[in-house]
């Protein structure tokens, strides 16, 4: 079972996705004159405009935050960890480059959201299965991906999270993984029964709050070995082009691995992000798109460098040939292939026992969020495939998801760690061929309502 599905894994994860992902990012990038840095003071000033907000809906700030804390999981320390050992450190170049190009695909996806969302009760819900339906006309592909949604990040995705945290727990505090898959059940529980407007509050709260942290605490690691940044910054670059001698022939590996990894980090393209974007009040779609390129930024340029220069200053990693299982560096050999020890174990070089503990906690709260912003995204799939029917099916549906989405944080905390990625890869994957497709279509009227807004801030500059 486990090779049909790493087959299966291989087959949505072929080179194709990866130059698509990429081309589709540089086209954009140029379309929109390169938004993503013309506008990036622009995009930090929307974050905190909370005066279109209406009764009911959510602000921009929490919709950017709900998309912020599904992308800042475990992915930013796992993640890195993992693109770092199957791709060496050039896989963070690639990581960059996603994340760069990104922005402008998430700008894109979620004013595209803004521009085809719609009513449902007081608030607003749309995201790619809406912009699909009724911007490309095509409503079997918008159902199916309602569907990838539902089972990508409500079952696969999820399992990550939850095995990350419980990793972490048992590396730090030594929790059975049991005991970390009930802890996180009970507390996704509580929050999950108040719906969408209670999932906003507690992510507009603890996910700036984790974030920020965990970037200071980051910071005190790299200051602490600050001897060892140029040397960590040459390895990047250098891996990120084979010309490291030890990574060189794990070129394309390194380049697929900070793509994919990236990919389930930042989430740019996949199309997670415009499904809160679509349910913020603004005043302007291109608005919200920009502020959700600024959650990329966030997620992989602030936090997910944060994690790769504390694993790579600090020395502890192993470079490991995917395809053979061959050790090709092994800088930390006591650790293998346990990817959140690295970080763990980064932090302890410097830091003491103290760091791992807060590695612990800081899992926990990623993986808490991050999981809360997937069930989100299976709710507003919901709300798209159950549109116009009795809103009494939306709630048994919803319970009885409930109970698979449970399972999959039990099926998380307790399976090995590479079964559970490669099923999160087949979900990010198969999301991110239909919406880089379609928004590749509609992207003419992102383009227009980009246009549009920087023609109203002009007259208001003036």
């Amino acid at each position: 079972m486990d090779k049909f599905i790493q087959s299966v894994s291989d087959i949505i994860w072929s080179p194709a996705l990866v130059v698509l992902l990429v081309c589709t990012g540089l086209y954009l990038s140029v379309r929109t004159g390169f938004v993503q840095l013309r506008r990036i003071g622009l995009m930090f000033r929307t974050l905190f405009d909370f005066k279109s907000k209406k009764e009911g809906s959510i602000s921009s700030f929490e919709a950017f935050c709900i998309a912020l804390s599904g992308r800042v999981g475990t992915g930013n320390i796992m993640g890195v960890a993992a693109a770092i050992a199957f791709g060496g450190p050039g896989a963070v170049f690639w990581m960059w480059l996603v994340a760069f190009l990104g922005a402008s695909s998430a700008f894109t996806e979620s004013t595209l959201a803004q521009l085809f969302k719609v009513k449902h009760g007081a608030a607003f819900r749309g995201g790619p299965a809406f912009y699909i339906a009724n911007g490309l006309k095509c409503k079997w592909l918008a159902v199916l991906f309602a569907v990838v949604t539902i089972i990508g990040c409500g079952l696969f995705a999820t399992t990550v999270q939850s095995n990350g945290m419980t990793r972490a727990l048992t590396n730090a505090f030594g929790v059975p993984s049991i005991v970390g898959g009930i802890i996180l059940a009970v507390l996704l529980g509580l929050v999950v029964i108040g719906g969408a407007t209670r999932i906003a509050r507690v992510a507009g709260i603890v996910t700036p709050f984790m974030a920020v942290g965990y970037i200071v605490l980051s910071i005190v690691v790299v200051a602490i070995n600050w001897r060892a940044v140029p040397g960590a910054f040459q390895s990047i670059f250098e891996g990120a082009f084979g010309i490291n001698p030890l990574c060189g022939g794990i070129l394309g590996s390194t380049i697929a691995m900070g793509v994919k990894r990236g990919i389930f980090s930042n989430e740019a393209g996949q199309g997670t992000g415009a499904i809160p974007s679509a349910a913020a009040s603004v005043d302007h779609p291109a608005q919200q798109g920009l502020a959700q390129a600024f959650s990329v930024y966030v997620d992989t340029l602030f936090v997910c460098t944060a994690t790769a220069l504390m694993i790579i200053t600090t020395g502890m990693y192993n470079v490991i040939d995917q395809s053979t299982g061959e050790v090709l560096v092994a800088y930390a050999p006591e650790l293998g292939a346990n990817f959140s020890g690295y970080t763990q174990s980064a932090i302890c070089s410097a830091l003491g026992p103290a760091g791992g503990i807060f590695v612990g906690i800081a899992m926990a709260f990623f993986a808490f969020t991050t999981t809360l912003a997937y069930y989100f995204y299976v709710e507003s799939s919901f709300v798209f495939l159950l549109e116009g029917r009795n809103n009494r099916w939306h709630k048994v549906l919803m319970y009885g998801f409930c109970v698979l989405y449970f399972a999959a944080v039990f099926f998380g905390a307790l399976k090995e760690s590479g079964v559970v990625w490669t099923l999160a890869d087949i979900g990010v994957g198969s999301m991110a061929w239909i919406n880089v497709i379609a928004i590749l279509i509609l992207s003419p009227q992102a383009l227009k309502a980009l246009k549009e807004y920087e023609g109203i801030m002009g007259k208001r500059k003036k």
